[in-house]
């Protein structure tokens, strides 16, 4: 039944998501005007704009303008419905007001974070307010959790330290910024590695590593199936946000199974 609850609730913030990406990029205001559509501008009515159901039911088209709706709309929608629902199940007790507090914050984290992959996806950018805003909630969380609580997370004891994410922070910006500097930004730009500030507050140390680890292993093996698809040429520019995201969410629920597969096969 909880599960349900967080599920129902990332449908319905990811419709918002959805709609903040796109006014994002239109410089529009997030919360005063309803939702319309992208093509006709027609403002689209309540029963239209239900998460998925009013996808399927108006077959992929405006109601008024007949164009397609994209798909982004409903996978965000059911992204934003998983994700929400693993934070309650690796991060919510109902008998625990601590964790009804990380809940929030990595409720919100995931909601951040999903706008960060889509809007550097569709537009290879990074908007910094939503970057900003993230960095913001992850310093006063640590300030608030340091010292404190740990939680179970991931099969693991998840240990909240303000000097944990400075220190991930920190060491993972340095290298991104190394790597912007050297190669005069051909290979990633400083978005990335200002977003890495982010992602290092979110995890901590030893964390990090994983999720940067598994970032540039999806972004390789993401690069070298685009470029056999001859959907992409050796040496084309991909965003790398959605990948440094991928990463890192799976750090935050899987680092510790992880890492024991990892040094599992090293075990004979």
């Amino acid at each position: 039944m909880i599960l349900a609850i967080f599920f129902i609730l990332g449908l319905a913030i990811g419709s918002f998501l959805n709609v903040a990406v796109y006014r994002l990029r239109m410089a529009e205001t997030l919360v005063m005007d309803r939702s319309h559509c992208p093509h006709c501008k027609e403002t689209i009515v309540w029963y239209d704009n239900i998460p998925v159901i009013s996808f399927i039911l108006l077959k992929f088209r405006c109601r008024n303008c007949h164009e397609k709706i994209s798909w982004q709309y409903p996978l965000v929608e059911i992204a934003a419905g998983i994700l929400f629902a693993l934070v309650g199940y690796y991060f919510f007790q109902i008998d625990d007001m601590f964790s009804w507090i990380a809940s929030g914050y990595y409720l919100a984290i995931i909601s951040i974070l999903l706008v960060i992959l889509v809007y550097d996806f569709l537009y290879m950018e990074i908007p910094s307010i939503v970057l900003a805003l993230g960095i913001f909630i992850s310093i006063v969380f640590n300030l608030f959790a340091d010292g404190g609580r740990e939680i179970f997370s991931g099969m693991q004891a998840y240990d909240f330290s303000t000097y944990s994410g400075v220190l991930a922070a920190v060491v993972s910006f340095s290298f991104f910024f190394l790597m912007v500097a050297v190669s005069k930004e051909k290979w990633m730009g400083m978005g990335d590695a200002y977003l890495v500030i982010f992602l290092g507050l979110i995890v901590g140390w030893p964390n990090i590593l994983l999720a940067l680890l598994l970032s540039f292993s999806l972004g390789a093996f993401a690069g070298i199936l685009l470029v056999l698809s001859k959907k992409k040429e050796m040496g084309s520019q991909l965003p790398f946000a959605p990948f440094l995201v991928l990463g890192t969410m799976l750090a935050i629920f899987w680092y510790k199974p992880i890492v024991d597969w990892y040094f599992g096969l090293f075990i004979f």
